[in-house]
């Protein structure tokens, strides 16, 4: 089981123990960490990169316990320095925080974020009525309004707030509900910068936000 140091702290850079480096057919190679600062593929937000011994993690993915890193060159086992791009970090930590606002604005309204998607130019929320007997209902939201309220919050500098709940991880942001997530956040909500509505699209009673930082 890789040890995920990413959910309790906001370094970039540590000393951790390579367990195995495994060459792949494709001629990648897998490294296993006992644990790691680099956030996994999954969940709508992409991967964090870096270095490994100085060596290139060019994507990181979850399987099962384990966190795996992707390098095209194999790193010895043994205690090494770890390291992660802080402006990749930084603009999918603002990605993800973006759409967290935009869940509570939904949510707010009275719809329900079913899905998000926080890759850097392709990001949305997508969202469905609570009324499972009119999935028509209240589907309707207006692009100028949920940009000029997720700003107003971006422009309140809302502190993150960390907590558990039946075991799992929970992110708000001030007083804003918060919601069960293992993804990377801002410290507060001004480091996200101003969001921008790109598109909202109806299909079969469901709403996606699509959205950009401007």
């Amino acid at each position: 089981m890789t040890a995920r140091h990413y959910f309790s702290n906001e370094h970039l850079s540590m000393h951790s123990k390579v367990e195995q480096c495994t060459a792949r057919p494709d001629g990648d190679f897998e490294v296993i960490l006992d644990g790691t600062l680099f956030h996994p593929q999954g969940g709508g937000h992409p991967s964090d990169t870096g270095y490994i011994a100085g060596i290139k993690v060019n994507r990181v993915f979850q399987t099962g316990d384990m966190i795996v890193h992707l390098t095209n060159q194999p790193v010895n086992v043994g205690v090494t320095l770890i390291e992660v791009f802080p402006d990749l970090r930084h603009l999918h930590a603002q990605l993800h925080s973006a759409g967290h606002l935009i869940g509570c604005y939904g949510e707010l309204a009275g719809l329900q974020a079913i899905k998000g998607h926080h890759w850097p130019g392709e990001a949305r929320v997508v969202f469905e009525s609570k009324d499972a007997s009119n999935p028509e209902a209240n589907t309707t939201l207006l692009a100028e309004e949920i940009e000029q309220q997720v700003n107003a919050w971006v422009a309140a500098n809302l502190p993150r707030k960390t907590s558990l709940a039946d075991g799992q991880r929970q992110i708000g942001f001030g007083n804003l509900p918060a919601h069960a997530c293992g993804g990377t956040h801002v410290m507060a909500t001004a480091q996200i910068g101003k969001i921008k509505i790109t598109r909202l699209k109806e299909k079969k009673g469901q709403l996606s936000v699509h959205y950009e930082l401007a």
